[in-house]
């Protein structure tokens, strides 16, 4: 990753960063809250070995502009439909972190035809309990102790890093990426995009979206579920009952890792996703299947 740059494409007037590397059957990688391509660094060359490897900074990430003003699941989803139509694509499996895996869920479900199998890692939308710090972020007036505290945090953050480099240690993969994030928002726009994007799916409350009343609608879909089991952020029981009501679902369960398995064990994380892909055949879409899972009366059950 680290020799490889992004690139951008205008989509609806708006430059979009992404990556697109290898060759073989497309992997979309969507990547969670104040993230941006790099939470894929450690895996995309490594995936890159038998597939298409697409990775996008959303809207108001990164180095994505920002979007237009609805930063929605069905919006997100939608925006990473079209680039894979720009790009020349026309199927893919999903992988989707954090509130990456909540776009993908509903990217699965506004886009059936496109999706070949689906991949939630740390997944937001899958319960209502999330991390303290992000219902916090939901309060009015949040922006404004973020701009203080983001702007204080990148060069309180670099000297940290160095303090602790200096004795021989460094924090974990997972803190230090969203401390990155963190650092990101004292950029206006980032944080308003920030902002905007946490409030359609967080509230104080915890999780507004919850994808449960429609997991029946997967069944057909080639599911993984990856999981740290001392994930901080999202608690890790959400991945263990969306895999219960998920039929044929596959769970891996990380332990001693954090939110972001990706980066905290990357090889690992490789080597069951590379699994799944050879295992799992791509759903084929079929729209008669796909209309009498509406009309069932019990839901699937």
């Amino acid at each position: 990753m680290n020799a490889m740059k992004s690139k951008s494409v205008l989509l609806h007037g708006r430059p979009v960063a992404y990556v697109e590397a290898g060759s073989g059957p497309v992997l979309l990688l969507i990547h969670g809250m104040a993230g941006n391509i790099g939470n894929w660094r450690e895996v995309i060359e490594p995936l890159a070995g038998h597939h298409t490897v697409v990775a996008a900074d959303l809207p108001g990430h990164g180095a994505s502009a920002p979007g237009a003003g609805d930063y929605s699941l069905g919006a997100l989803a939608a925006g990473l439909r079209d680039l894979l139509v720009v790009l020349g694509h026309e199927r893919a499996t999903l992988v989707g972190h954090s509130l990456g895996g909540g776009i993908a869920m509903q990217f699965a479900y506004q886009f059936p035809e496109i999706t070949e199998r689906l991949v939630l890692v740390s997944s937001g939308g899958l319960g209502p309990e999330v991390s303290p710090v992000l219902r916090a972020a939901a309060l009015p007036g949040a922006g404004l102790f973020i701009a203080a505290t983001a702007t204080a945090g990148r060069s309180a953050g670099a000297a940290l890093a160095r303090g602790l480099a200096a004795v021989g240690l460094r924090p974990s993969a997972d803190i230090a990426e969203v401390a990155r994030g963190y650092a990101s928002l004292a950029d206006p726009g980032r944080r308003a995009a920030f902002l905007a994007t946490l409030r359609s799916v967080i509230g104080i409350g915890g999780q507004r979206v919850h994808a449960g009343d429609r997991l029946y609608l997967a069944e057909g879909l080639p599911v993984l579920i990856m999981w740290g089991a001392r994930d901080p952020i999202i608690p890790v029981h959400h991945g263990e009952h969306a895999h219960q009501a998920i039929p044929g679902s596959r769970l891996e369960i990380f332990d001693e890792i954090g939110h972001v398995p990706q980066l905290e064990a990357p090889g690992r994380f490789v080597a069951v996703l590379e699994r799944f892909l050879e295992q799992a055949e791509p759903a084929q879409f079929d729209a008669t299947e796909w209309r009498a899972r509406f009309q069932s009366t019990n839901n699937g059950a």
